[in-house]
């Protein structure tokens, strides 16, 4: 039998589990998850790899109405990472339903190479899941088209996997094996230092904080990083600090651990806070951070 590979976007509204999905199916945390909205901010690539194929995820930001220059440099990402995939998988959360913006995004990107994922299904009723599947079934939604799974408890991700392979065409293996990801170190421990940012802060501040690695120096036991802490105000750079550095100090303990885990090595991790007032408009500022290419 030939081998197959491919490139499957995920993609959808805020919060409703790609990142979560496409961890678990990778085997490994990859990118970064939060209960905030708008935790990814750029295309993410997972890999997943078998004996008869290798799927390439593409990750994406949340689909929603941007407020500055690096939302909108998020919602482009989403909607580009849909373009020459072999599937596009369309995630909904089942708690929320199939909400207008789903119905914008289904519009916008219908076409015979899409899979509607509802996740989070153990967390409703069979009543809930099948009103969802009757909202799909008038946007001409096959039965066959709609999968039902929940992407932290495993539920489904196994058939889920299999429907993917049967999009995959004959190809060759892109990646080594036990390659995970094509992002760089660097691009990884910035996105797990920002993760624990999101889920240590007050909800102001982290959608304001960019994170660049300085220096990343690995040895043969022991990775060095310098990290920096973008923020926006003055005053959200004292609350990232802490009373006498605590806040900064669990941000940092909490990263070095899962960069260890990661890295597969002992972390020398130093982190420091600047404010850089209205970074996320300046179209600098978000090349610097990896956010926007040249023009």
């Amino acid at each position: 039998m030939a081998y197959k590979s491919g490139f499957v976007a995920v993609i959808g509204s805020p919060n409703v589990g790609k990142s979560t999905l496409v961890n678990t199916m990778v085997g490994q945390k990859i990118t970064i998850t939060t209960q905030k909205a708008q935790t990814t901010r750029n295309k993410v690539t997972g890999i997943l790899t078998r004996k008869e194929y290798q799927i390439i995820f593409l990750d994406t930001p949340g689909i929603h109405v941007p407020k500055n220059k690096l939302g909108e440099y998020m919602v482009k990402t989403a909607y580009e990472a849909n373009k020459d995939v072999d599937l596009t998988l369309l995630l909904l959360d089942a708690k929320v339903g199939f909400g207008t913006r789903d119905k914008e995004i289904l519009e916008k990107i219908n076409s015979k190479k899409l899979l509607i994922v509802i996740n989070k299904i153990d967390l409703v009723s069979a009543d809930n899941i099948q009103e969802i599947k009757e909202q799909l079934f008038l946007f001409g939604l096959s039965e066959t088209k709609i999968k039902q799974i929940s992407a932290s408890q495993g539920i489904g991700i196994a058939a889920l996997e299999r429907d993917i392979v049967t999009y995959l065409p004959d190809g060759p293996q892109f990646y080594p094996s036990d390659m995970v990801t094509d992002r760089p170190e660097r691009f990884i421990a910035a996105e797990l230092i920002r993760e624990k940012a999101l889920l240590n802060l007050q909800d102001e501040i982290p959608h304001g904080v960019g994170i660049e690695i300085e220096k990343l120096t690995e040895y043969e036991n022991l990775t060095e990083i310098d990290a920096l802490i973008i923020c926006e105000k003055e005053s959200h750079k004292k609350i990232i600090i802490g009373k006498k550095g605590t806040m900064l100090k669990k941000i940092a303990t909490q990263a070095r651990i899962d960069l260890e885990q990661f890295l597969g090595t002992k972390v020398f991790l130093q982190v420091f806070v600047k404010v850089k007032e209205g970074w996320r408009n300046s179209g600098f500022m978000l090349r610097e951070l990896g956010y926007q290419k040249e023009e």
